[in-house]
Parts: structure tokens; C-alpha cells; sequence
């Protein structure tokens, strides 16, 4: 509609101030307040719209956490390692294989695991790979926890929405935001949006794309469901017998859902997750965001009962277990920021002075290698005061599908609250911030980082044997043309 209204002017009361505030309590956000408190910083608000923190993880049910390990490596620690380090300690919380058993090749454990997604490598010498299955409800429970253990710190915000940024020229000064108690302004030094959607960083001005390519992962919505009373082992060992009906079964639930969709394991037995993929749905649209949910469970109740039909060994007393209580995001705006990600970093095993994080990924052209992400990835041009962790860091349209998980939502987190805890200690912008000071505490927060004397030598010493794994055609492809090609889909 062409339609305009003009709101009156009002004043707009200020409900808080504090030195840092996080908007968004998903992966990105939540660790952004920890490691913040961690780092020092006494004066944090996060702020979150739903009641309960993990976005995605806890609340779209996206219950797999993959590719924390390249080789016998475990690259993705820090506060992703914890939450599940924590997990373990309730029973059928956690599923995957162990941090000693990572790397390892033993045909019995390889068996053993292969059932399981993820977690052995697709490339030979077949190996573990940790990748982690959890249970959200004990997530959430436990992120609160974390929460409350820096409660001298931290304040929490729940069901506050980040609507408007507060500019001053070029500086960012607060965010309004709506909540039951109507329209309300908090004004802090800092601000980190973590919204997944830049929900902040879009309306500052500063350059920004939308969605991905249409060929990626990234480019799709989803609203998971859960299947209850199912026997995965039972389920596995039938599709190992009957392979040529089990891809009829993936194909069939698709064209009875009208997009793909796919069961994955829970971290228990009785249990599975229906993920699925809407093609060219962009989440931060009101139509997109609508037809995904509707048609999701417009469909279910057949995808659910076909399974039971076609597989009965393992669906027949199959129920609906619950329906994710929010949208299953993947890609949306996206930061055009000091450093653009592109393919390039991927198959060149680019190497960054102001690398924050370190993390295997799921790209096959370095066979899941770890990859540098820098500080500039998640700082905006042309506005102050601003970071931008989490699944809308600066990238390309191809990039950004290898950016946008879990572990790379938690480890750019991390990196921005320590960034903002330094910031403020030390009284300077966040693009001014002392990056070694930055990249020290978070070596001290577990996080392994290239080049630093604080990190075992030996993480260096298995990219360096393994090539960081440039020796898939696809990045000897990448290398050889490099010259030539404009388009990375060319590879």
C-alpha cells in the first residue's frame, strides 16, 4: 500500500541506562552478556522478546549443534563447549560422541555413530566429528542459570523488543523498544544487536543486504515439529535394509508437505525432529514469516501419518510431540560491515590480525576446515557505538550460508560482549577497542585463536598437516582460476 500515516510527536519514557546493552537473547546475544560479565563489565541489560533465551536453539528447535571438531581438534570452545559440558550432567540431555573420541577412526565407534547425522565426517578417512544433540527445554533452563550466575551484572529483559534505534548523527545512543508496558527508550555506551535480523543495524544507515542465494541453505524458513513415541534405532537399521524405499520416503514426505523436509535424531531414542526447508522465504518478512508457520502445520498431520503407514516398525505408535514455539530462522538482512566474508576466506584459508574466532564450518570446499572470522566482520561502516554478532555477520550471498549456524552465532557473540567490556573499561569506541586485549580474554575464556601464545601449538599443527583442508578439487579448482572467475557458483 502507498498509504502513510504521521505519527504525533511524543515523549518516549527512558526505562533504563546501562553501559552495554544486548538486544536479542538468542546463541549471539546470551553470549555476548556472559562473556561481557566474565570480562569485566558490571552495568549489562539484555533484552529479549520471547520469555526464554536461545532463539533458535531453544525456541525454533534447531537441536543440533554440528562441526565442533576438525580432525582430533575441537575448534569451537568457549561458551558453545560449556553449554553442553553443563548439559551433560542431565540425563538424555546431550547426545554426540565425546571430546576424546573426536578424530578417531575405530570402525566400532564409526558404526555406532553413523545412525546419527553429523557426527562421523563425510569425507574418507572417515572420522568422529563432535557434533551435539540436545534436549531445548533443559537449554533453556540452563542459559538462565548462566544468566543468573552474573546477576551483579547482568539484567534481563524478557518480552522487550528492540524496534528503533536512538541516533544522534553518526553515534548510536539506545534503542527504543515495545513491550506490555508500552513504549519505552533504554540508553547505553554500547550497543550490540543481536536480533539475527538486524533489527537495530538496519535502520542506522549503515550498509546492509537481504537474503541469500537462492541455491543455499540460507535462503529458507522453517517451523520445526517433534515426533514423539518413534524408535530411531529401529528406524536406522530399517532404512540400512531397505535403501531404495527410504529415499522414496524423504522424496514422498516432501510433495505431501510442498517443501523438503527431512526427520533428525533428538538426543534421545524416543524422539525425532521434523526439520524443513521453505525455498526463497525471508524471515524478517510478514508474508514469508506467515505462510512458513501455517503451511508447516497445515501439512503435518499427514506428513506424520504417512510415516506411520510406511515405516510402522519404528512410526507406529508415532504421536506429535509439540510444535516449535517460534519461527525457524536462517537468513534475512545481512551486514555489509568492515570485512565482507566471501568464498574466497574459505578456499584461501585467508589468516586475519583481528581474528575472533576459529571454527570448523560445514563448507565442503575446505572439507570443514577451520576458518578465520575477524572483528570487522561483525563492526558496521558509518555508525558508532554498534556490533553485530550472530547469523547477519558481514557477507556475501554465498558465504553467509556457512555463517549463519549455531557456533558461529556463539562465537562472534562472545567476541562482541568481551569487545564492549573492553570498550567500556577502557573508555574508547568499539572501533578503536584494543584487539590484542580482545583476543587475550578470550583465550582466557577457552576460545582457541590462530597465532596466540596463550593456544596449544598443536591446533596449528593439524591445519598445517591437513593443508587446512585445501585439498578438495573445489578448492584446488578455487586456486587454480582464482584469476578468472568473478562468480564463486562457477566452482
Amino acid at each position: 500500500m502507498s498509504k502513510t500515516y504521521v505519527e504525533p510527536g511524543r515523549e518516549i519514557p527512558v526505562y533504563d541506562e546501562c553501559d552495554i546493552l544486548i538486544v536479542g537473547g538468542g546463541s549471539a546475544g546470551h553470549s555476548a552478556a556472559i562473556a561481557a560479565a566474565r570480562a569485566g563489565a558490571k552495568n549489562i541489560v539484555i533484552m529479549e522478546r520471547y520469555g526464554y533465551m536461545g532463539g533458535d536453539v531453544t525456541g525454533g528447535y534447531v537441536l543440533m549443534v554440528p562441526k565442533l571438531s576438525w580432525y582430533n581438534k575441537s575448534f569451537v570452545r568457549g561458551l558453545q563447549e560449556e553449554w553442553f559440558t553443563r548439559l551433560e550432567k542431565i540425563p538424555g540431555a546431550v547426545l554426540a560422541p565425546t571430546l576424546e573420541q573426536i578424530g578417531t577412526s575405530d570402525p566400532v565407534l564409526l558404526d555406532i555413530w553413523a545412525s546419527i547425522h553429523g557426527c562421523v565426517s563425510e569425507s574418507e578417512p572417515k572420522r568422529l566429528v563432535r557434533a551435539v544433540y540436545y534436549e531445548p527445554n533443559q537449554l533453556k533452563i540452563e542459559m538462565d542459570k548462566m544468566l543468573l550466575e552474573h546477576k551483579d551484572a547482568i539484567r534481563v529483559q524478557y518480552h522487550s523488543m528492540g524496534v528503533r534505534p536512538i541516533m544522534e548523527g553518526n553515534e548510536l545512543k539506545g534503542v527504543i523498544f515495545e513491550s506490555k508496558e508500552g513504549r519505552k527508550a533504554l540508553l547505553a555506551k554500547v550497543i550490540i544487536d543481536a536480533t539475527g535480523d538486524g533489527n537495530i543495524f538496519y535502520q542506522t544507515g549503515t550498509p546492509y543486504k537481504e537474503l541469500a542465494d537462492s541455491n543455499t541453505r540460507s535462503n529458507t524458513t522453517a517451523l520445526v515439529w517433534r515426533i514423539g513415541g518413534v524408535d530411531w534405532h529401529k528406524y536406522y537399521e530399517w532404512q540400512k535394509a531397505n535403501r531404495h524405499l527410504a529415499g522414496g520416503i524423504f522424496k514422498r514426505i516432501g510433495e505431501i508437505a510442498g517443501f523438503r523436509c527431512a526427520p533428525i535424531p533428538g538426543s534421545q531414542h524416543d524422539w525425532l525432529w521434523m526439520n524443513n526447508w521453505h525455498a526463497d522465504r525471508d524471515c524478517s518478512k510478514i508474508k514469508d514469516q506467515t505462510e512458513t508457520e501455517m503451511n508447516t502445520r497445515d501439512t503435518l498431520r499427514d506428513v506424520l501419518a504417512y510415516l506411520k503407514e510406511a515405516c510402522p516398525i519404528a512410526f507406529r505408535d508415532a504421536y506429535l510431540l509439540d510444535i516449535a514455539p517460534q519461527l525457524g530462522c536462517r537468513c534475512s538482512r545481512r551486514l555489509q560491515g568492515e570485512y565482507i566474508m566471501t568464498p574466497n576466506d574459505f578456499a584461501f584459508a585467508t589468516k586475519f590480525d583481528d581474528v575472533i574466532a576459529w571454527h570448523s564450518t560445514i563448507c565442503l570446499i575446505n572439507d570443514c576446515a577451520p576458518i578465520e572470522i575477524p572483528y570487522r566482520a561483525i563492526l558496521p561502516k558509518n555508525v558508532e557505538n554498534l556490533l553485530c554478532p550472530g547469523r547477519h555477520i558481514s557477507a556475501d550471498d554465498v558465504a553467509i550460508d556457512w555463517l549463519t549456524l549455531i557456533p558461529q552465532c556463539v562465537g562472534t557473540g562472545q567476541a562482541a560482549g568481551v569487545a564492549a567490556a573492553v570498550a567500556v573499561a577502557d573508555g574508547v569506541s568499539v572501533r578503536d577497542v584494543n584487539i590484542r586485549r580482545v583476543q587475550d580474554i578470550l583465550v582466557e575464556q577457552d576460545v582457541p585463536l590462530p597465532r596466540h601464545p596463550g593456544v596449544d601449538p598443536s591446533y596449528t599443527q593439524c591445519c598445517e598437516e591437513h593443508e587446512y583442508g585445501l585439498y578438495t578439487e573445489l578448492a584446488r579448482k578455487a586456486r587454480e582460476e582464482a584469476n578468472g572467475i568473478k562468480d564463486y557458483r562457477q566452482w
